[in-house]
């Protein structure tokens, strides 16, 4: 039998969707003349004529044929109205066609609805605030709309009011956003200083050697209280604190007492080799820091961790006599700087865990988030900004340099036995 190879009317008419006919009268041609909207006004004013016709379409469906009695109508025209839609970062006004029921209610047109939607002004404001845009400066960034055109929603007030709802309602759902799911075992904890705030911060890598902000915590100094809060909440929110986990810190004593509190035994601390070098250097004179710079940047590059700790230890007891200050530094908490070499960790998995700086860097993104901020009025308003730099400098992640050799440490971290005689500090 011979395959017929054209279709029949009624085919296509099936195959093909149906398409709304726009006719542009010659005079919309003349907004063109405006040299500051040109081409975005006279794109305006077609979008605005194709958009009535898919009202009209809409209502063509829902209430049949214009002039066309029919007895079993449900739904009724009833002309038209000012409305307003999302348009580039701003809501314009544009005539909205009626429609209602018999019973009176107004009944919603689809091609309507989905024109005046505010997720697209609200993403459009969320972008704009992270570009550095200020809400003064709003409005100026937008695209100019031709002359007699009426723009709403681009005050300072009006986006100000509009960022500060987001991001409160982002912060909600973030806060209580469930970690039972993120295979974490490292955590680096530092914390962000703003005058008399510290927003303490917690990120997680995971085993495929993603990064993810785990939470966040306000607070006036990186104190034990602040600390214990901060863990119970990963420990609320479903993170498994009771195994063993690698936390990495800097030099507080307030947040190493938090965790041996909040999680045992299990848990290794590592401290930050640059903050502590930092620390000792800072009890030298000039002339002497490039030399013990050097020393203890060679020592913490030895793979051995017994090799390492007896390094340091020889270079604090020639210290003792003429700058006991630095000495006592390197001393205090000399351990919990090599952790990771009694883990085995080497390459780049160690260049990257050896110190705080991948949060250092995430604290450095938020920064420049809140540059445009000059008043802090509260500690609320500080939260929600820093979260919302937080949740924008996530989006672009990238897994951590050496994430191959992360299997390793993870089963060196199952390994782990503390000795039950040793003091916990």
């Amino acid at each position: 039998m011979k395959k017929r190879r054209t279709r029949s009317v009624a085919e296509e008419a099936l195959a093909s969707p149906p398409v709304a006919t726009v006719q542009l009268p010659l005079p919309l041609l003349d907004v063109l003349a405006d040299t500051r909207t040109a081409f975005f006004g006279l794109c305006l004013e077609a979008g605005q004529e194709v958009l009535v016709k898919m009202m009209e379409a809409d209502r063509t469906q829902l209430c049949g044929p214009s002039h066309v009695p029919d007895p079993q109508r449900r739904v009724y025209r009833r002309g038209k109205v000012t409305g307003e839609v999302t348009l580039g970062g701003r809501r314009i006004l544009v005539p909205r066609l009626r429609a209602r029921s018999v019973d009176g209610a107004e009944v919603a047109l689809p091609s309507f609805a989905y024109a005046a939607a505010r997720d697209p002004l609200d993403a459009h404001t969320l972008d704009a605030m992270a570009a550095g845009v200020a809400t003064r400066a709003y409005r100026r960034v937008l695209d100019p709309l031709p002359p007699g055109r009426t723009e709403r929603a681009v005050a300072k007030s009006s986006v100000s009011r509009r960022f500060v709802a987001l991001t409160r309602a982002q912060l909600t759902v973030w806060l209580a956003q469930p970690l039972a799911d993120l295979d974490v075992r490292v955590v680096l904890i530092d914390g962000l200083h703003f005058r008399d705030h510290v927003i303490l911060l917690a990120l997680g890598i995971a085993a495929d050697g993603q990064k993810h902000v785990l939470a966040l915590r306000e607070g006036t100094t990186e104190n034990a209280a602040v600390g214990k809060a901060l863990l119970t909440d990963l420990r609320d929110r479903g993170l498994d604190l009771d195994r063993p986990l690698l936390f990495i810190v800097d030099s507080g004593t307030g947040l190493r007492k938090a965790i041996r509190a909040h999680c045992g035994r299990a848990a290794l601390v590592h401290r930050c080799q640059i903050h502590k070098a930092h620390n000792v250097l800072e009890h030298l004179p000039e002339a002497m820091r490039p030399r013990i710079g050097r020393a203890l940047a060679d020592a913490y590059a030895l793979p051995n961790a017994t090799l390492a700790e007896r390094r340091l230890t020889q270079l604090a007891a020639g210290l003792d006599r003429t700058h006991p200050g630095a000495a006592a530094s390197l001393r205090e908490g000399l351990a919990e700087t090599l952790t990771l070499q009694r883990l085995g960790v080497t390459g780049a998995l160690y260049r990257t865990l050896r110190s705080t700086n991948a949060i250092e860097n995430l604290n450095g993104l938020v920064g420049h988030f809140i540059r445009n901020v000059r008043r802090w009025r509260d500690g609320a308003m500080l939260v929600r900004w820093i979260a919302t730099g937080l949740q924008d400098a996530q989006q672009r992640f990238r897994r951590v340099q050496g994430y191959t050799a992360i299997p390793a440490l993870l089963r060196a971290l199952d390994r782990h036995q503390v000795d039950p005689k040793k003091e916990v500090a």
